[in-house]
């Protein structure tokens, strides 16, 4: 009785605990939901940033104890590319569907200013992927290909001094997204000594500005402990191979070096079996949770803020759905917390708000274009009065060449015709010089022979003297004959 009354008793909550006298069969519920997860599958998102080299490939193939043959990448690539791939992989009856999205050319920039940026949109991308079908009136989450990252593993250059700038942007451009866990890679190139300095001035580089990574649930009873030492191990030093190399009479998965052998699962050697423990088999379920109940609710918190939606009307009273009728009696069926203003109150007016604004943006444009208008007729119509002006004057020019030009043809043309009465005069006298000349020709012809004779004989009769000069004095006297008969009237008539 006693049991029975304080099981009757109110709650604070406001709702009773009651005992059950018999069997009800509400206790399977845990077995129903294993049974229709283990039908349904699971997905698990791993995001991989680190620099080209830094063993992100390596360590995601010890990961899960496969091969996924992702491409080697260049150190030239001109910006950061995301390369998503998914697998199915099968452990006992348990299907997972695995995406990992690995950072392609992330810091080998010169200007690595915006190498981030590309791994935030596409987060948000991701979110949005996943808001725009949750909105959808007719939705689809049963069978909706979840991608959204549940993890970010982020890989550290094993310098052993302190962290990049480009990390701790990146990391603070990503806390509030995602759920980071800082990884030391190719940690057995330092030693323990400077591995556990390194590890130390990371965390307080984190916290000293405002990083905030994953830590892993300790609220959990069961897992509370181990989580919380594993808390203290962060960031993790790990090595991945996929060679197995003997070691005494086994097998074991482990880099060879020519001083000794680094095994992957020895936690002497490095932290790969704390975070394949943390990562895989504990918090994989916590890490989905997060991912959604956290950074995916922070941003769609966001963008329905954007797009107008409020939790609280404009004089601080709840938003209701507006009422609704029902489809079996056509009743008409409002909710119990009424409100002023409802979502579709909420939609109308932001649309409004948005007409308001396009039909703002539109007067603006259409005022805009009418001045551009004005100021291109203007500029044409200058232009044309100068086109017009340098027309004219071209006219102006052109005539007085024109001038000008009709009187050199003038001036041409008088001397064209007085050139012409000049050679019809000249071929007359011409004609009538022609009849006279030949008799006087054919007479020089003649005292031109006898002239050459004479010359001659001059030249034969040179040898004496005396005979020469008498030829002289010969010669020069029928010279004086011979002009006297060619100057005499008769010899003209002959």
């Amino acid at each position: 009785m006693a049991a029975s009354h304080a099981a009757r008793q109110p709650q604070n909550d406001g709702y009773r605990t009651l005992s059950l006298s018999g069997h009800v069969g509400f206790g399977s519920l845990p077995d129903q939901l294993v049974k229709k997860s283990i039908k349904q599958g699971f997905c698990f998102n791993i995001l991989c940033i680190g620099e080209t080299g830094s063993g992100k490939s390596t360590l995601i193939n010890s990961l899960f104890n496969t091969n996924f043959d992702d491409p080697v990448s260049t150190h030239f690539l001109p910006s950061v590319r995301l390369r998503a791939q998914t697998y199915e992989l099968q452990e006992s009856n348990v299907l997972l569907k695995l995406t990992i999205v690995n950072t392609v050319g992330f810091g080998d920039q010169i200007n690595k200013e915006d190498s981030y940026q590309p791994i935030v949109d596409y987060i948000d991308a991701q979110f949005e992927a996943y808001l725009q079908e949750e909105l959808k009136i007719k939705r689809s989450l049963f069978s909706y290909h979840d991608t959204r990252i549940h993890v970010c593993l982020y890989f550290i250059s094993p310098t052993g001094h302190s962290l990049k700038t480009l990390d701790l942007l990146t990391m603070k451009s990503l806390d509030s997204k995602v759920n980071i866990i800082p990884i030391i890679g190719k940690a057995d190139s330092i030693s323990k000594t400077e591995l556990q300095k390194f590890k130390n001035k990371i965390m307080s580089e984190l916290v000293s500005n405002g990083v905030q990574i994953y830590q892993f649930p300790t609220d959990d009873e069961t897992v509370s402990k181990i989580n919380t030492i594993m808390n203290g191990h962060l960031p993790f030093a790990v090595v991945g191979s996929t060679e197995e190399v003997k070691l005494g009479n086994k097998m074991v998965r482990a880099r060879q070096y020519p001083w000794g052998i680094v095994q992957v699962e020895n936690e002497n050697h490095c932290d790969f079996v704390k975070l394949r423990e943390m990562l895989i088999c504990t918090n994989m379920e916590d890490l989905r949770e997060q991912t959604h109940a956290r950074h995916y609710e922070l941003y769609r918190r966001c963008r329905l803020e954007e797009m107008g939606f409020r939790d609280i009307g404009p004089e601080n009273k709840p938003v209701r759905l507006p009422c609704s009728k029902s489809y079996a009696d056509r009743k008409t069926v409002c909710h119990s917390y009424a409100s002023v203003e409802s979502l579709q109150e909420a939609y109308e007016a932001k649309r409004h708000e948005f007409y308001l604004e396009l039909q703002r943006k539109e007067e603006e444009m259409r005022q805009q274009f009418v001045q551009r208008v004005k100021e291109k007729e203007a500029i044409l119509k200058e232009a044309e009065q100068q086109v017009q002006t340098k027309f004219e004057h071209r006219m102006l020019m052109h005539q007085e060449v024109k001038l000008k030009l009709e009187k050199k043809k003038k001036v041409l043309e008088d001397e064209i015709a007085m050139f012409i009465e000049k050679k019809a005069n000249a071929e007359l006298l011409q004609s009538q010089a022609s009849v006279s000349t030949p008799v006087v020709s054919l007479k020089r012809d003649k005292d031109r022979k006898k002239n050459q004779g004479f010359r001659l004989e001059l030249l034969c009769f040179d040898v004496r003297d005396e005979e020469t000069v008498n030829v002289h004095e010969q010669s020069e006297r029928e010279r004086e004959k011979l002009e006297r008969e060619r100057n005499s009237p008769r010899a003209f008539q002959k």
